[in-house]
């Protein structure tokens, strides 16, 4: 017997999670990428020490939902080597739909940051629709083998670019980190900052204070 596989396109409806209010006063928008096995509502707690007024926080939610043993907590993932193309395509949908919601002021400082494998779907999404920011975080992950310089052209000569790794991250071993150090150069140039930490695979709350 052989198989085919086939492909469909249908609606989908997902959630996604805010921290604070947008208002008159808010001075920087954050656009959030969890890592795998967070769900966005809980990501956000990271970000809670951020002053209230002057922050707003947006974490869309990863689509695949799992369950992790052995408490069976809920987890989600964003991407596997599986029909990776289609999965962004879908991500990439998902996203515009947020960013049209929430009608994001062009005068706020504007802050992208991913977390471990939310890193690479938020450098796919910038580099698909030219999103331009003030600031992109990456943040113990790692950068997609597709993505060039030429991707990253578009933006702002102020754009500053920031690489934060633990220095024991039980995924991060110096070859990969020297890679990736030589990866965002080779992107973005001399708007770099690379930034380690001594710790391992968690986020630096330290770090996300600092940035504004």
């Amino acid at each position: 017997m052989k198989s085919t596989e086939q492909q469909i396109g249908y609606q989908s409806t997902n959630s996604y999670s805010t921290l604070n209010k947008l208002t008159a006063d808010t001075k920087t928008v954050w656009f959030v990428c969890h890592g795998m096995g967070y769900l966005s509502r809980y990501f956000l707690r990271y970000f809670k020490d951020l002053d209230s007024k002057d922050n707003y926080i947006i974490a869309p939610q990863a689509p695949s939902k799992y369950y992790i043993q052995p408490k069976m907590h809920v987890g989600a993932n964003w991407l596997t080597k599986d029909e990776t193309e289609v999965g962004m395509q879908n991500i990439l949908n998902y996203f515009d739909a947020i960013f049209d919601a929430e009608q994001i002021p062009k005068d706020l400082n504007f802050i992208i940051l991913g977390y471990s494998q939310g890193v690479s779907v938020a450098m796919r999404y910038m580099a698909k629709r030219r999103l331009q920011c003030s600031q992109l975080v990456l943040h113990s992950g790692g950068i997609p083998k597709e993505l060039t310089s030429e991707d990253f052209k578009y933006l702002s000569k102020n754009t500053k670019v920031k690489l934060i790794y633990g220095t024991k991250d039980e995924y991060l071993d110096e070859t990969r980190i020297e890679q990736e150090s030589l990866r965002v150069k080779d992107l973005f140039g001399n708007r770099v900052s690379i930034l380690p930490f001594e710790g391992k695979h968690v986020v630096n709350v330290d770090y996300i204070n600092e940035l504004v």
